[in-house]
């Protein structure tokens, strides 16, 4: 009787664990697929129809602005992006990987694609650009970035090219990443370890300079 009932636990454990890991595939699977969806959208979309204007007061309240390091210069958008839109691409050319760049970093935003912190200002512009991804889709293998690495990026705006100069693993509630510079910077955020099982306790950080 306990041989059975030690048998039963064990298949019990066994399907669980393999329902856990065929949900976390299909997840993933799914994200994989939105992401093409949206990078594609980008590509259909790109120098055809100006990017819809919302007000700031559109966007959450409870976002905290990165405070501008210098006064206004001449803007490079004439809109913002709505939540949710696809208003740009980020290429790694070192991994040969590219993904379309969202509004927004809540996980409708961030199973979409690269996602744009909506406290900081847009790709190109004089300050810090943030963006976040997932480690176990967009992000998986930004820690094969390295300091002196490329990336690239592309919006109505234009073409921007930056060179990583710092990497950081900080705590996941540390906001200095997030931080004003004194010239147009861009700032890559996902979860750390990226093997780690759960919510991650850290956060990899990439900082990257404008080249052009």
């Amino acid at each position: 009787m306990k041989k059975r009932i030690f048998l039963w636990g064990l298949r019990t454990i066994f399907l669980l664990s393999l329902f856990s890991i065929l949900f976390c595939s299909y997840q993933i699977y799914l994200t994989h697929a939105q992401v093409s969806a949206s990078l594609k959208e980008w590509e259909n979309k790109k120098d055809t129809a100006p990017l819809k204007e919302f007000p700031v007061s559109f966007y959450d309240k409870e976002i905290i602005p990165i405070k501008k390091a210098q006064p206004e210069q001449t803007p490079l958008y004439s809109n913002l992006p709505a939540t949710g839109a696809v208003f740009g691409k980020i290429t790694f050319p070192k991994i040969k990987k590219e993904f379309p760049i969202v509004q927004g970093t809540d996980q409708a935003e961030l199973a979409k694609g690269v996602g744009h912190y909506m406290g900081s200002v847009l790709p190109g512009e004089h300050d810090n650009t943030v963006l976040a991804g997932h480690r176990d889709t967009v992000f998986k293998e930004l820690g094969l970035i390295r300091v002196g690495d490329i990336v690239e990026v592309e919006t109505e705006a234009g073409r921007f090219t930056y060179k990583i100069t710092k990497q950081r693993i900080v705590h996941k509630d540390d906001l200095t990443v997030i931080v004003p510079y004194d010239y147009a910077a861009i700032t890559l955020i996902t979860c750390y370890p990226f093997d780690f099982v759960g919510p991650a306790p850290d956060r990899f950080i990439l900082v990257g300079e404008l080249q052009n």
